[in-house]
C-alpha cells in the first residue's frame, strides 16, 4: 500500500488560475499579470494640440492629425462655402479662381475696385498688383537659374545601360549663364510700374 499520496510539487498561483480558467469556462483568460513597459495613455478631445515624438498633432473632426507647417498653405487653397465678407454662398467657377488670391468672393472684389475706381485710388492699387506679380516672377526666375547654374557647376556622372560611368561635360558657359541671368533680371526690373 502506499503510504500518503500527497503531492511533493507545490502548484505556482498562475497554475491555480489556470485551472479556476477551465473550471468557469474562460479557456483563453490571462493567468499572470503582465510585466514591462506600458505607455501611459493621455484622453484628448476635439481641437486639443500637443506634441508627441517631435511633432504636433490634433483632434479634428473625430480623427487625429499631424499639424505640419503647410497647412497654413492649404487653408488658403481651400475655397469656403461662403464668402468670408458678404456671407454669401461662394458657388461660381470665379470664386474658386479669385479666393487664394483674394480671400473673398469675386463679387466682394469688383466692389472693392469700384470703390477704389470711385476714391481715385484704382490706378496705385492696380500698379501694386502688377508689380507683386512681378516681383514673384522675379524670384522664381532667380531660384530656375541658380538650379541651372548649381547643375553646370556639379560634377555630373551618368551610368549607361553597360554600366559604365560616363562624366557629360560641355555646352553652356556659366558666365555666359550668369549673364542672361542679369539681362533676364534688368528685364523684368524695366516691366515694374513706377
Amino acid at each position: 500500500m502506499m503510504k500518503d499520496n500527497v503531492l511533493k510539487k507545490e502548484f505556482s498561483k498562475a497554475d491555480v488560475q489556470r485551472a479556476r480558467n477551465l473550471i468557469t469556462g474562460n479557456e483563453g483568460a490571462r493567468t499572470t499579470e503582465g510585466i514591462g513597459y506600458t505607455k501611459k495613455y493621455e484622453h484628448y478631445v476635439e481641437g486639443d494640440v500637443w506634441e508627441e515624438n517631435g511633432k504636433k498633432w490634433t483632434i479634428k473632426n473625430g480623427l487625429k492629425q499631424n499639424i505640419t507647417k503647410m497647412d497654413k498653405f492649404k487653408k488658403m487653397g481651400k475655397t469656403p462655402l461662403f464668402c468670408p465678407e458678404c456671407n454669401t454662398l461662394m458657388k461660381k467657377e470665379l470664386d474658386k479662381k479669385v479666393f487664394p488670391a483674394y480671400q473673398k468672393c469675386f463679387d466682394c472684389v469688383i466692389d472693392y475696385e469700384a470703390e477704389l475706381q470711385k476714391q481715385g485710388k484704382s490706378e496705385e492699387y492696380f500698379k501694386g498688383l502688377r508689380n507683386n506679380h512681378i516681383e514673384s516672377t522675379i524670384k522664381g526666375y532667380k531660384s530656375f537659374m541658380k538650379d541651372q547654374i548649381d547643375s553646370l557647376n556639379s560634377n555630373d556622372h551618368f551610368v549607361t545601360e553597360a554600366g559604365d560611368i560616363e562624366s557629360w561635360k560641355g555646352g553652356i558657359d556659366p558666365e555666359e549663364l550668369k549673364q542672361q541671368l542679369q539681362e533676364g533680371l534688368e528685364f523684368l526690373e524695366n516691366m515694374k510700374v513706377k
